[in-house]
């Protein structure tokens, strides 16, 4: 062997630079054995058998979840409320934390009775022979038919429609706005075009517009006007009032006989791309617009 091949150390298996080590289980297929340890280490104490879980019901839900699924306000300032005192359960102040109610309890909310739906708002521009009472017999139509699909919230129509009547019809969840809406001083603005029998005489106009009293209860109006380019037959009546039969009423006091009427505006809001018989949900503006009315 020449001088020049013991001088290369770098070649494969040499175990220098370059080279590949053996794997330290090369010799043999004696196993590897570890050393042992020097400390001795405690035996694990056995594990306490966990107790089962107690089922949930799932009729009930926690207070502060209740608070906050009615959108009164978040769960963190729902515990704010019932620590200080602002929380009612049928009755009885609660200040507990984790407290669970039913769905069928009665919630109270700094004053205000509260369900734990989301607040849904439905317009509809309601078509003849559908009526808004609880009462019909069966096998009549109701509007909450035509707005049944729309939620799984408990719907209710705000105010009374008879079935003739047509036009816009709010429904809604929200107990406030029921009551806003229906209570004999609300503010709100209505628009209705009422269909007569015959022509409105110009005196009977004038009348309306100063006011009537009918049934020994003074009716006034906020503006009444026969229709640009319609028979004076057709009027439009502005009115606070939602409740249609006060419309009626006001016409055949005068000895005329009421056709048709259709309620145009509701507290702002409008017919506009709501063909008859169609349903939309409120835009968020139109809901604080409704809320502020």
């Amino acid at each position: 062997m020449s001088r020049h091949q013991d001088s290369d150390k770098s070649r494969p298996g040499s175990g220098r630079q370059g080279g590949y080590k053996k794997d330290s289980n090369s010799r043999g297929n004696a196993p590897i054995r570890k050393a042992p340890s020097k400390f001795k280490t405690k035996p694990e104490a056995p594990k306490a058998p966990k107790s089962p879980k107690k089922p949930s019901n799932p009729d009930e839900i926690r207070l502060n979840r209740y608070i906050s699924n009615s959108g009164m306000c978040s769960r963190r300032d729902a515990d704010i409320y019932i620590q200080s005192g602002n929380v009612k359960v049928n009755g009885e102040v609660i200040t507990e934390m984790g407290y669970k109610v039913k769905l069928t309890d009665s919630v109270q909310f700094d004053g205000v009775n509260i369900t734990p739906e989301k607040k849904e708002y439905i317009l509809l521009n309601k078509p003849k022979n559908f009526s808004t009472a609880g009462d019909d017999s069966q096998g009549s139509t109701n509007v909450l038919d035509l707005v049944r699909n729309a939620t799984k919230a408990n719907l209710m129509p705000v105010g009374r429609m008879d079935k003739t009547t047509t036009g816009l019809l709010l429904f809604t969840n929200d107990t406030e706005i029921i009551q806003k809406f229906t209570a004999p001083n609300q503010r709100s603005s209505k628009v209705y075009q009422v269909s007569l029998d015959k022509n409105l005489k110009f005196e009977d106009l004038e009348r309306i517009q100063k006011g009537l009293t009918i049934d020994d209860h003074r009716v006034y109006v906020e503006e009444i006007t026969y229709i640009e380019d319609q028979p004076k037959s057709e009027i439009g009546l502005k009115m606070k009032t939602s409740n249609v039969k006060i419309v009626r009423r006001i016409f055949e006091h005068l000895k005329y006989d009421v056709l048709k009427v259709d309620r145009v505006t509701f507290a702002g809001l409008t017919k506009k791309n709501l063909p008859r018989g169609d349903w939309r949900f409120l835009t968020e503006q139109e809901i604080i617009n409704l809320k502020n009315a």
